[in-house]
């Protein structure tokens, strides 16, 4: 194997952790700011892309490392590395409530396709990269542009996702239509594309967005109930505009207040 062999456990239900068991000199790979805690001889290290070493030279792994910034990824990478004796572990945290999907990437032939911002760690040696779109309309309204991440190699991956996960298996030219927001990542296998909801009043007075996207087996496909954009929006419509409190429905809310004694309008 080129990957780490890594075990894991995950805690918690809808705020969860992945704790990560490392043997001596194993390692895995997180995006800056997942990282929860970590035993002593556990140590960190701020690595170029991913440490999976298909890049050799120091123009390599600039170039590497540059791909990721059309993910909208940083620069480095954080690699945690057990330099004591015996196990120990390092624990990653989800970054808004959710679950975290464990990816054996010997299960999905090697590869595994994701939604920019779902990876969250893996074993050192896999490959965390960028997977272009080929077709303009999917690129155009696919939701995530034409670049989506990809990882690659023979070991242990994480990535998150909102809410609650569904776990779709396609049969070989079976088709599932999924909101752009709601889809996580599927396997290499599966046809990704986007349709046109259609229809005038589907498209005006709809309020589901103007597309669909399409996957088609066979594959693999992992479809999350509540993306972060949307809770993100959610919270957004309900905060206070100018200084003043946004009640559950204006009307209501005011009264709510005058019953309250909070006389602020």
């Amino acid at each position: 194997m080129n990957a780490h062999e890594i075990d894991y456990r995950i805690f918690g239900e809808e705020m969860q952790y992945v704790e990560i068991e490392l043997d001596p000199q194993e390692g895995v790979v997180a995006e800056s700011g997942s990282f929860m805690m970590m035993d002593a001889d556990i140590k960190m290290n701020t690595i170029f892309g991913d440490g999976s070493n298909q890049e050799t030279g120091i123009l390599g792994k600039i170039f590497s490392a540059g791909k990721r910034i059309l993910t909208g990824e940083g620069l480095f990478m954080t690699v945690f590395t057990n330099q004591g004796q015996g196990k120990h572990q390092v624990s990653f945290a989800s970054p808004y409530p959710g679950k975290i999907i464990p990816i054996d990437l010997t299960e999905f032939g090697g590869k595994f396709i994701c939604q920019k911002d779902a990876f969250l760690c893996a074993a050192k040696g896999v490959s965390v990269g960028i997977e272009f779109s080929k077709k303009l309309g999917r690129g155009l309204f696919g939701g995530e542009g034409f670049i989506m991440q990809k990882m690659e190699g023979d070991g242990m991956s994480f990535i998150h996702a909102g809410g609650t996960i569904a776990k779709k298996t396609l049969r070989s030219g079976e088709l599932l239509k999924v909101d752009t927001g709601c889809l996580v990542g599927f396997t290499k296998e599966v046809d990704y594309d986007i349709e046109f909801v259609g229809g005038i009043k589907n498209t005006v007075f709809g309020g589901e967005g103007l597309f669909f996207a399409t996957l088609r087996g066979p594959g693999t496909v992992y479809i999350q109930s509540l993306p972060f954009s949307r809770l993100a929006g959610r919270v957004l419509a309900m905060a206070p505009r100018n200084g003043g409190d946004r009640g559950e429905g204006s009307v209501l809310g005011g009264l709510g207040n005058i019953l309250d004694g909070d006389n602020r309008f």
